[in-house]
């Protein structure tokens, strides 16, 4: 059988990243930086790179997307969507920690560190007693991350602590979130939810917002 047509992509971060991915050929690809608009540039984004790589919606086999940890709306937005589209098209969707995209393809033990700002940092540890992920004050980080290799947003703040090296990502996030979604399980697919490691920035509204469910 041939390699499944995944569509990734990724709005948990201060971007908007979409890639179409067969196998280990990327077919087409997009990352833009934004801190804000990706509501209304994730779809046109989506027919984007579908156009280029020469698909439409009825081919996809799979869609990959990071839930997080990360932007509070940017998380909700992408796990709608990916929910959306998998009911519509009647095709898997599956979740993907942006943590472990970071750590896909990687050797020995590192750490993923994301920026969670005002001094924090969502973290794991991976290939060495993988640890769960977790937010963390940079002036109390978990123990066993002394010279450990660093890789992410939130590397360099934690390499400075730690004293490990900074080294980069393998592959850029919605790559990444595509290739563990191609390969997962098909038995082992829940729909994709939310990875929230602490409460959105904003004031709760009066009214409770419409839950995601599980």
């Amino acid at each position: 059988m041939p390699d499944p047509l995944v569509l990734g992509f990724d709005t948990s971060a201060a971007h908007c990243a979409a890639v179409l991915l067969r196998g280990d050929s990327v077919l087409a690809e997009r990352h833009e930086e934004m801190g804000k608009g990706q509501a209304e540039r994730l779809m046109p984004m989506l027919e984007e790179v579908l156009a280029e790589g020469g698909a439409d919606w009825a081919a996809l086999d799979r869609i990959g997307v990071g839930v997080g940890p990360g932007n509070f709306t940017g998380i909700r937005l992408s796990v709608s969507a990916a929910r959306g589209l998998a009911l519509a098209l009647k095709i898997p969707a599956v979740g993907v920690s942006v943590l472990d995209a970071l750590a896909l393809g990687s050797k020995g033990p590192l750490v993923a560190c994301l920026d969670a700002r005002r001094g924090k940092v969502f973290l794991q540890v991976f290939g060495q007693a993988d640890s769960a992920p977790v937010m963390a004050d940079l002036d109390a980080l978990p123990d066993g991350l002394q010279g450990l290799p660093c890789i992410g947003s939130g590397a360099e703040a934690v390499a400075a602590i730690t004293g490990g090296p900074v080294y980069p990502a393998r592959y850029a996030p919605a790559s990444a979130i595509a290739r563990i979604a191609a390969v997962r399980p098909a038995d082992n697919i829940d729909r994709p939810a939310p990875l929230y490691l602490r409460q959105a920035d904003a004031a709760p509204p009066r009214d409770a917002p419409p839950a995601i469910l599980p």
